[in-house]
C-alpha cells in the first residue's frame, strides 16, 4: 500500500526555449521599429533648433544636413540612429516572418532601408543659393536618387505588410501609402522652386507629413509584431490568399 501523500498538480512553467536569448532578442529588434521613428523624430525638432532662419514649414528635411548646414553635424548622427535601428528591425521582421512571404519581402526592404540611409549623409544636397548659383555637383544628383529609392523601397514594404497581416492593417498600410502618393506629388510639385532659390511655401509640412505617416507606420508594424507574435512566427493572415495553417 502506498504511504505517498498526492499532491495537487503544479502549473505549468513557460517553454525555457522560447523565453530565453533568441526570444529577447528578436523582441528587441522589433522594438528597434519603434526606435528608430523616434530618433528621426528627435532630429526634425532638434536640427531645426541649430539653424536660425530655417523653416519647418517651407523648407525640406533634406536641408537639415545640406552641405555647410548648421544643424549637418546634429542631424546626420541622429539618422545614423535611425538607420542602424531601421536595418535592426528589418532584421527583426525577417526573423518574425516564418513561412509568410508577404512578410519576408516586408523585411527585407526595411533591412535594405537601414543600409541605404547609411549611403545618404556621403552625399547630401548643397543650400538651395548654392544649387541657384549652379554648383550643384554629383552629390546632388545622387542626394535625388537614394531618396527615389527609399521611397520606392517604402512603398515595396507596405504593400507587402498589408498583405501579410490581416485586413485591418492592410487598410491603414493603403492609406498610408495613399498619404505618401499625395503629399510626395505636393512636395515635389515644388523641387524646380527650390533649385532656382525661389518661395517653396509648405513643402516641409508635406514632406514632413508623408514622412510621418511612414515613420508611424513602422511603428505600428513594429507594435503588431511584438503584440501577436512573441516568439513564434508569424503567419500569413487567415484572410488573406495562399493564408490557409496546415492542418
Amino acid at each position: 500500500m502506498s504511504t505517498t501523500i498526492g499532491r495537487a498538480p503544479e502549473p505549468p512553467q513557460p517553454d525555457i526555449s522560447t523565453e530565453g536569448s533568441p526570444g529577447v532578442l528578436r523582441r528587441v529588434l522589433l522594438a528597434a521599429g519603434i526606435g528608430t521613428s523616434l530618433f528621426y523624430v528627435v532630429a526634425l525638432v532638434l536640427g531645426p533648433m541649430r539653424w536660425e532662419g530655417y523653416s519647418s514649414i517651407d523648407q525640406t528635411i533634406s536641408e537639415l544636413f545640406a552641405v555647410d548646414a548648421p544643424s549637418r553635424p546634429l542631424v546626420v548622427s541622429l539618422l545614423f540612429v535611425s538607420g542602424v535601428l531601421a536595418l535592426a528591425f528589418g532584421f527583426g521582421v525577417l526573423w518574425s516572418a516564418g513561412r509568410n512571404r508577404a512578410l519576408r519581402v516586408t523585411g527585407w526592404a526595411l533591412a535594405i532601408v537601414g543600409v541605404v540611409d547609411q549611403a545618404g549623409p556621403f552625399f547630401p544636397m548643397h543650400m538651395r543659393d548654392v544649387i541657384a548659383q549652379g554648383g550643384g555637383t554629383f552629390s546632388d544628383t545622387m542626394h535625388i536618387t537614394l531618396t527615389i529609392v527609399l521611397s520606392l523601397l517604402f512603398l515595396l514594404a507596405m504593400t507587402f505588410g498589408a498583405v501579410a497581416l490581416g485586413k485591418r492593417f492592410r487598410v491603414y498600410s493603403v492609406a498610408t501609402i495613399l498619404t505618401l502618393l499625395a503629399f510626395g506629388a505636393m512636395a515635389s510639385m515644388q523641387a524646380d522652386a527650390l533649385a532656382t532659390n525661389e518661395p517653396t511655401p509648405w513643402q516641409g509640412v508635406y514632406e514632413r507629413i508623408n514622412v510621418a505617416a511612414y515613420l508611424l507606420w513602422m511603428a505600428v508594424l513594429a507594435i503588431v509584431l511584438l503584440r501577436t507574435q512573441r516568439d513564434a512566427p508569424v503567419e500569413a493572415a487567415p484572410d488573406t490568399p495562399g493564408s490557409r495553417q496546415p492542418a
